[in-house]
């Protein structure tokens, strides 16, 4: 997949699907899907090669040759847009906790089939841009579309005083095709958002965010050095690094499955046949761990039945149920007791009979 942050790097002419997509849900799958010319693999695990065009900041690695895969449709190259940082984040200088930050994001698309991602960067001059401004300018110019998917709800432009039908009338005058896809809704006629997806990971309500987003809700990290105490009890843990904007669920316990390198550095390549752990168990514990008087926020997790080195290694964990809220026991032995029921319960709902 080709990405690029660079107005003048990008591959025309496009198909594209436009919006922040935070969390790629099925909704959001529900715009995108329309511009690609082949079913979505999601699970598909193939090397990913790519190039960064003027790299956001997040994004400086080094440059690496443009996929050999990368084809162009009847429409254009299939290319998702959208903004970084996050809108909400210029306006209001405060960070924004992320469902999918911008390497998993690219990932998920990545498997989806999308062809290439454009990451406008927003900033004052985008910002100032009127409606027309942005399609005549952005669009029209720099992406040459063919074809143009985006929500029933999107609005751009200055001040979001752009709506769909306008989208319609400007893009009609270059004799664009603008595909307005409606609200999507679950069976049981609920809006998908990624605002709710948010509400209920707080919540601990993990079923429900997991059937909004039609997949279970994924941390990604690097496995660093701890304190080690989870060893000492006889319960090892790996304690992950996660991207600083990453959204984190209630504070609490979780049965999980957890893979090796399940979403690989955007700029890593080369085969994923010898995943060592894929969807294997384990428990997760996200907190401030009181028992040990702990300070910082910590994403530890505990593999079921399993011994080995992880240091190094990048381990993607999907979050499958909420076992219980974070809570400070009376001395490490009730804490080692409660870890064993935990790791049992895992089992059971992971694995049941």
């Amino acid at each position: 997949m080709w990405i690029t942050s660079s107005l003048d790097t990008i591959l025309t002419p496009t198909a594209v699907a436009l919006g922040n997509f935070d969390g790629l849900h099925r909704g959001h799958q529900q715009v995108i899907q329309p511009i690609l010319s082949v079913q979505p693999q999601i699970d598909s695990r193939q090397p990913t090669e790519m190039l960064l065009a003027n790299p956001v900041a997040q994004l400086t690695r080094d440059r690496f040759p443009l996929d050999s895969n990368l084809g162009e449709s009847e429409l254009g190259y299939s290319t998702v847009v959208t903004f970084h940082p996050h809108p909400q984040e210029f306006f209001t200088g405060q960070p924004k906790k992320l469902l999918t930050p911008l390497d998993e994001k690219a990932e998920w698309l990545k498997r989806m089939g999308v062809k290439q991602l454009v990451l406008l960067p927003f900033d004052q001059q985008m910002a100032a841009l009127s409606p027309v401004e942005f399609v005549e300018k952005i669009l029209i110019q720099k992406l040459q579309p063919n074809y143009i998917s985006v929500g029933i709800d999107f609005h751009f432009g200055k001040k979001r005083a752009g709506t769909v039908k306008d989208l319609e009338k400007i893009a009609e005058n270059y004799g664009i095709k603008v595909q307005t896809v409606p609200l999507y809704l679950c069976e049981n006629g609920e809006r998908i958002s990624s605002s709710e997806i948010r509400a209920s990971l707080e919540q601990g309500a993990i079923s429900r965010a997991n059937q909004l987003l039609g997949r279970s809700y994924h941390v990604v990290g690097s496995v660093v050095q701890g304190q080690q105490l989870g060893r000492t009890i006889g319960f090892p843990t790996a304690n992950l690094q996660l991207p600083p904007e990453k959204f984190l669920p209630r504070y609490g316990v979780y049965a999980v499955k957890v893979s090796e390198t399940g979403m690989k550095s955007l700029t890593e390549t080369g085969s994923d046949a010898n995943f060592e752990l894929v969807n294997h168990p384990g428990v997760m514990n996200i907190g401030c761990r009181p028992t040990v008087a702990g300070q910082n926020i910590t994403v530890e997790v505990h593999l079921l039945d399993w011994s080995g080195d992880l240091y190094g290694k990048t381990l993607n964990v999907s979050l499958e149920q909420f076992l219980r809220p974070e809570q400070k026991f009376s001395c490490l032995d009730a804490l080692k007791t409660q870890i064993k029921a935990d790791c049992l319960q895992a089992k059971e709902i992971l694995y049941p009979m």
